[in-house]
């Protein structure tokens, strides 16, 4: 799997406000939950762009949205709209995308970012470990089998920390 992580430790994130890709009130709580008890204790710096940029410098690094346009295996996907400077790895923007109906929830918004950030799945990850593996937390896969917590693993902090 091709790894697109953020392209720096000062991680901006908008939840879409209007339109198709809407958040209601419960998918906003589940992902700000994700990112203030999941990620704010990593080394990344998490803050809420509440005036997201698309293009250009400074564009806001992750938007989250809900919605289809999913595949159909797949509870949510995260992708790079765009990448440092045409790279395979780096990405100044992306997206990440939960279906609606109480699809969104803390598990798959910890999930998302992971990947926002450059986690993988057990399977994809050096040395493999099964995909649902509990250390991985909520970097576990299937999100629906996951019956505890799923908080973001101690591997995926010490991951984060050591890649920004």
């Amino acid at each position: 799997a091709v790894v697109c992580r953020t392209d720096n430790a000062s991680v901006t994130y908008y939840m879409d406000s209007n339109g198709q890709y809407e958040l209601e009130a419960a998918d906003r709580a589940a992902v700000q939950a994700a990112m203030n008890n999941e990620y704010a204790p990593t080394d990344l710096t998490v803050t809420y762009d509440s005036t997201p940029v698309f293009t250009g410098a400074g564009e806001t690094d992750v938007v989250y949205q809900e919605g289809d346009n999913i595949p159909d295996n797949a509870m949510g996907i995260t992708w790079c709209d765009d990448a440092v400077d045409g790279t395979l790895y780096s990405c100044d923007q992306q997206f990440i995308r939960i279906r609606g109906s109480g699809a969104y929830n803390v598990i798959r918004a910890c999930h998302e970012t992971g990947h926002a950030v450059g986690l993988l799945h057990g399977g994809n990850a050096s040395p493999t470990v099964p995909n649902m593996d509990s250390r991985l937390g909520c970097m576990r896969t299937p999100t629906g089998s996951i019956t505890d917590a799923g908080h973001l693993g101690g591997n995926q902090v010490w991951q984060i920390n050591n890649g920004y």
